[in-house]
C-alpha cells in the first residue's frame, strides 16, 4: 500500500468581503494529513496507534476524516476500529475496563466505533474547538492472545486520519469596557475574541440593543451566546438570550490567554444586530517583589549549595519578598500589601530526564499555609511532559504544630486558572474546567494524586487552611509539604510491569507492559495473575523440556557425530538459561544478558536443524563442514538482522532439504534404486522423525498463545530433539577405524603391513544399514 504523506498548509479564500466591524470574517482552509499505519489489536497502550494534529487559534470548524484499508484479501471477518479522540494530550484509555491504581484519576476521551470490512471512512466534525495539539488513538479489539509469527501472512489493516480546518483570519477583538456593533445572521454568527489577563477572577460578557429590524418581533432576538471552546471533555459556557439582551459571567475564566465568543441567531432568514461588550474583574493579586532580580540569584545558589552542605551570603535571606521560610520548618508570613490577597511561592522547574521533571519551592520543601489567604504555586507543563504522569503528593507537617481534628489543609489542583476561595463548600472547578481537590488532616497526613497523561498547559495549586470555626486557634499557620513531579509511569510499574518509552515521530510518551498475568494502566489488576506456583511450573517446564536434547547428543557422540553434538550440547545449554531469564514472573534466572541468552537460543536452534539434514544428506566431509561453517554464518547474520523473523527458520530448512533431495535423487538415479534402500529405515526412522519435525513446526506457528505458550512451546521442544533422535543416519562404518572422520587421515592413519604390503580397507558406502 502506497502512503501518501501530505503535511502543510494550504490557504483557501473563502469570504473576501469584511465590513469594517460587523462581525463577518474571512476565512481560510487549512489541510494537514499523516500517514498510514498498521494497527495492532489492543493488549497494552503500545498497540495503540498514535497521531498528533495541531489547530491554530480562532478555528471555527475542524473535520477529521478517518479511513481504514485493509492490507490483504483474506477473510478475516469484520473488525471494528476504536478511535479516541482528546485535546490536549494522548486519550487515556481502558477498553478492557481494568482497575487503575490507587489514586490515579482520568477522564475518558471521546470515542468513535468504526466497522471495517475492505475499505471504511467515517468524519468527525467539531465547531468552534479548542486551539492546540489534538490526539488520536487508534486500535483494533482487543487482542485475543494468539502469538503471531513474524513474517507469516495475515490479516491488516491501515488507519489514515487527516484534518481539514477553517480559520478566521480577522477576527475582532472585544476591548475591556469597549462595546462593538456586530450582526448576526443563521449562516453566519458574530465571531470574537476577547483577552483575559493573569490574576482575573471574574468576566463577564453581555448582550443589548438587540434588534432583528421592523416588526412586532423586533426586541426578541433569539440570540445564543458561547463563551469559550469545545474540547470534547468541557464545552463552551452557552447563554440563550431572549428579550433584547444577555449576559454570561465565568469565575475564575482561564489566565493569560485569547477566549472566544460567538453569538449565534436562531431567527431565519433575519439579521440581528446589537451591542457587545466584555469586562474581567482583577480581584486579587500577590505582592509585587520589584525588579531586582539579585534575591532570586541566591535562592538559586542556596539551591545548589545545600546538596554539597555549605553556605553562602545568599542563603541568608531567602524568603524575604513575599514569605519567610526555612528548611526545617515553616515560620509566619510576611504581611501583605492591601492589595494582596495571595501568597504566591515561586517554583524551580529543573527537568532531570526524559518525561521525568520535579518541581521544587525555591525556598525550600515546606511551605506555610494560613488561614486568612490562600497560598498559591504554580507549574507551567509543556508538550514534552503530557505524556508521562503528573503527581501530587501533600504531606501535613506536624512537626512543630499539632493540628486539631476539626481543622484541615485544603489543597485545589487546576489547570489553566487557580481556585483563590477554598472551602469544604467551594468546589474545586474553575468556570471553564474542572479541578482536583484533596485534604489533609491530623488523622490523614499524606493524601495523594495521580494524572496520567496530563493536559500541556499551567497548573495551579492552591493551599488554603480550614476550621470549622472562624479562629482555628494556636494552629493558625501551618506547613505541608507538596511534592509535585512528572514520571514517566505510574510507580514505575509496580513489581509485575515494565515502563516502555514510546514514539509518535518526534512526540515521546510512555505505557506499562504488564507480565505475569497482571493488568491495568499501571499492572495493578490482579484479576488474570497468576500465582507463584503457575510462574513456577511455567519455568521448570520451559527449562526441564531442553533435557530432551540429551538422548540426541548421545546418539550423535555414539554415532561419531561429534561436531553434531556439540551443536545440540550449545542449543540445549542456551535453550535453557534463556526460557529461565524469559519468564514473566518472580520466578527467573538470567546468568548472562537476556539479549544474549537470546541471541544464542535462537542461532542454535536453527543451526541444530541445519546441520541435522545435512548429516542425512551423507555428502562427503569436505562438502558438509563447508556446509555447516557456511550455513553458521549466514543464520547469524540474518539473526542479527531479524532473530524472529519466520524465514530466519524456514529458509535454512528448505536450502537444507533441497541439498538432502538432490543428493538422495543423485544416488537413487545412480543406484537405479531408491535411496535409502532399506524399507525398514523409512518406516522406522525417517517416518518418525519427519512426522516429529511436521507436528512441532505446525505447533510454532499456528498453535502458540500467550496462555498455552508454556505447554505449546515445551512440547515444541521434546518434538524437535526428538525427531533429532530418528534423523539421524547410522554410523558409517569406516569412522570406526578411521577416527571421527575420514579427514582426520594425518593424525589416525596407522596400518597393519604384511609381508611388505599395506592392507586397504574397503570404501564402499553402507548406509542406512538396520543393524
Amino acid at each position: 500500500m502506497e502512503v501518501c504523506f501530505l503535511r502543510g498548509l494550504l490557504f483557501v479564500v473563502l469570504a473576501a468581503v469584511t465590513l469594517g466591524d460587523d462581525g463577518q470574517v474571512t476565512f481560510v482552509s487549512e489541510l494537514s494529513s499523516k500517514p498510514a499505519q498498521k494497527l495492532s489489536k489492543y493488549g497494552w497502550y503500545g498497540n495503540v496507534r498514535l497521531q498528533r494534529f495541531h489547530i491554530p487559534e480562532e478555528t471555527a470548524i475542524a473535520r477529521w476524516l478517518f479511513s481504514v484499508t485493509k492490507g490483504h484479501n483474506f477473510n478475516c471477518g469484520q473488525h471494528n476500529v476504536t478511535i479516541h479522540i482528546r485535546w490536549g494530550a494522548p486519550p487515556v484509555i481502558n477498553p478492557k475496563g481494568l482497575v487503575f491504581p490507587n489514586a490515579t484519576l482520568w477522564v475518558p476521551s471521546l470515542s468513535l466505533t468504526l466497522p471495517v470490512t475492505s475499505h471504511s471512512s467515517t468524519t468527525f466534525n467539531l465547531s468552534n474547538p479548542a486551539p492546540g495539539d489534538w490526539y488520536i488513538a487508534a486500535h483494533l479489539p482487543e487482542d485475543d492472545g494468539r502469538i503471531e509469527q513474524k513474517g507469516f501472512p495475515s490479516c491488516s489493516y491501515f488507519f489514515q486520519p487527516q484534518l481539514s480546518i477553517r480559520r478566521a483570519v480577522d477576527t475582532p477583538i472585544l476591548q475591556q469596557g469597549t462595546v462593538l456593533q456586530q450582526t448576526a445572521t443563521p449562516d453566519r454568527p458574530a465571531r470574537l475574541k476577547l483577552y483575559v489577563p493573569e490574576f482575573a477572577s471574574s468576566l463577564s460578557v453581555s448582550v443589548a440593543d438587540c434588534s432583528s429590524g421592523e416588526g412586532a418581533d423586533s426586541g426578541n432576538c433569539s440570540l445564543v451566546l458561547r463563551l469559550g471552546s469545545s474540547s470534547l471533555q468541557q464545552g463552551a459556557v452557552t447563554v440563550n438570550c431572549s428579550g433584547i439582551g444577555c449576559s454570561a459571567t465565568l469565575s475564575n475564566p482561564p489566565w493569560d490567554t485569547w477566549l472566544r465568543a460567538v453569538v449565534e441567531s436562531s431567527q431565519d432568514n433575519r439579521t440581528v444586530t446589537f451591542s457587545i461588550v466584555s469586562n474581567y474583574t482583577v480581584g486579587c493579586k500577590p505582592q509585587s517583589v520589584g525588579l531586582k532580580a539579585d534575591d532570586d540569584i541566591n535562592k538559586l545558589r542556596g539551591n545548589s549549595s545545600g546538596s554539597s552542605n555549605s553556605t553562602s551570603a545568599g542563603n541568608s535571606s531567602l524568603g524575604t519578598d513575599a514569605v519567610a521560610f526555612n528548611n526545617e520548618s515553616a515560620s509566619l508570613l510576611t504581611p501583605m500589601s492591601a492589595s494582596a490577597c495571595v501568597w504566591s511561592i515561586p517554583v524551580l522547574y529543573e527537568e532531570v530526564d526524559v518525561l521525568s521533571l520535579r518541581f521544587t519551592p525555591v525556598n525550600g520543601p515546606n511551605v506555610s499555609v494560613t488561614n486568612t489567604h490562600p497560598t498559591l504555586l504554580t507549574y507551567p507543563l509543556y508538550t514534552q511532559a503530557t505524556g508521562g504522569t503528573l503527581n501530587l503528593q501533600l504531606t501535613l507537617n506536624t512537626t512543630n504544630v499539632n493540628l486539631e481534628n476539626s481543622s484541615s489543609v485544603v489543597a485545589c489542583l487546576t489547570q489553566w486558572a487557580p481556585v483563590l476561595e477554598l472551602n469544604h463548600s467551594q468546589p474545586c472547578r474553575t468556570g471553564l474546567f474542572g479541578g482536583y481537590g484533596i485534604h489533609v488532616n491530623a488523622s490523614a497526613p499524606k493524601a495523594v494524586v495521580r494524572l496520567p497523561f496530563p493536559q500541556s498547559t499551567t497548573w495551579y495549586l492552591t493551599l488554603q487552611l480550614t476550621c470549622n470555626s472562624s479562629d482555628c486557634g494556636n494552629a493558625s499557620v501551618v506547613s505541608v509539604v507538596p511534592e509535585v513531579f512528572v514520571s514517566a509511569c505510574v510507580e514505575d510499574c509496580g513489581t509485575y510491569g515494565e515502563c516502555r518509552l514510546l514514539r509518535s515521530y518526534s512526540y515521546l510518551y510512555s505505557a506499562c507492559v504488564c507480565k505475569a498475568g497482571w493488568s491495568g494502566w499501571g499492572c495493578t489488576d490482579d484479576s488474570t495473575a497468576q500465582s507463584y506456583s503457575h510462574q513456577l511450573t511455567a519455568s521448570l517446564l520451559l527449562t526441564i523440556s531442553n533435557l530432551f536434547f540429551l538422548p540426541a547428543i548421545v546418539v550423535a557422540v555414539k554415532r561419531c557425530y561429534i561436531t553434531e553434538a556439540s551443536v545440540y550440547l550449545f542449543t540445549m545449554f542456551f535453550s535453557t538459561f534463556y526460557h529461565a531469564c524469559d519468564q514473566p514472573g518472580v520466578a527467573v534466572l538470567c546468568i548472562m544478558d537476556y539479549d544474549t541468552l537470546q541471541y544464542c537460543d535462537f542461532l542454535g536452534s536453527v543451526c541444530s536443524i541445519w546441520v541435522t539434514i545435512l548429516c542425512m544428506a551423507r555428502i562427503r566431509d569436505t562438502f558438509k563442514y563447508t556446509l555447516f561453517i557456511l550455513g553458521a554464518l549466514l543464520i547469524a547474520m540474518s539473526m542479527q538482522l531479524d532473530r524472529k523473523g519466520l524465514w530466519n527458520l524456514l529458509g535454512p530448512i528448505l536450502c537444507a532439504l533441497l541439498i538432502m533431495v538432490a543428493t538422495w535423487v543423485y544416488r537413487g538415479v545412480q543406484r537405479r534404486h531408491c535411496y535409502p534402500p532399506s524399507w525398514k529405515r523409512w518406516v522406522l526412522y525417517l517416518m518418525p522423525g519427519a512426522l516429529c519435525a511436521l507436528i512441532g513446526v505446525c505447533l510454532y506457528i499456528f498453535a502458540e498463545t500467550e496462555d498455552n505458550y508454556y505447554y505449546i512451546h515445551s512440547l515444541w521442544h521434546v518434538l524437535v530433539a526428538t525427531c533429532v533422535v530418528f534423523l539421524l543416519p547410522p554410523k558409517e562404518k569406516d569412522r570406526e577405524a578411521l577416527g571421527w572422520s575420514r579427514g582426520w587421515k594425518w593424525s589416525l592413519s596407522w596400518r597393519p603391513r604384511v609381508c611388505g604390503y599395506t592392507l586397504c580397507e574397503s570404501g564402499k558406502d553402507e548406509l542406512y544399514t538396520v543393524t
